[in-house]
This record gives structure tokens, sequence and C-alpha cells, in this order.
């Protein structure tokens, strides 16, 4: 079955960031993709997500407000596996923070 595709509106994009809304409809997904930096995740709705990995596939419950990070080269479909629509906000960091 076909899923249809969440849809994204990209807010910011500069030097050091890129910040995207994504919002998912029951049933939508991402399609896969590998990313090309550090990024954080920032919910704002619960929501229940199937992650569809090369290493296999995990349900996470998102949880509006509590953030979550992963790394460069994480590759992965999102899916919306859930009865109701969830959004969140990615902030990818295109620069590592230097050590203080």
């Amino acid at each position: 079955m076909a899923r249809s595709q969440a849809s994204s509106y990209q807010q910011i994009d500069n030097d050091q960031v890129i910040v995207t809304r994504w919002d998912f409809p029951p049933g939508a997904e991402t399609g896969w993709h590998t990313h090309a930096h550090d990024y954080v995740i920032i919910p704002l709705h619960d929501g229940q997500m199937l992650l569809e990995t090369p290493e296999g596939n995990r349900e996470v419950a998102l949880q509006a407000g509590v953030c979550y990070n992963r790394v460069e080269g994480t590759e992965h479909n999102v899916i919306n596996n859930g009865d109701t629509a969830f959004s969140f906000i990615e902030v990818e960091l295109k620069q590592r923070c230097a050590k203080r």
C-alpha cells in the first residue's frame, strides 16, 4: 500500500542551521533519506512513529516538547503509524560546536 507524503516547510537555512517543520497526517511518511548533519527533533504534538532503518523497524512514541537528537549519517524512513496527526521541528546543525 502506498503511503502519503509528509509535508515539510523550511523555516531557516543559514550558515549554522537548517530548521524545518514536518507535518504527518496518519499514515504519512518522509521516504527513505540520510541526514547530512547532526540534528535535533522537537515534537509539537504527541504521536506514534514507525522508523524503518537498515537495522530493522522500531516504534517510537513522541511526546510534545520532549526533544531528542541523532547524528549525521542517520538513515531511515519516518512514518506516522498512529491514528492522529503529529508535527515536529527538525533543527540540523551545519557546524559542530568547538569544545570549550
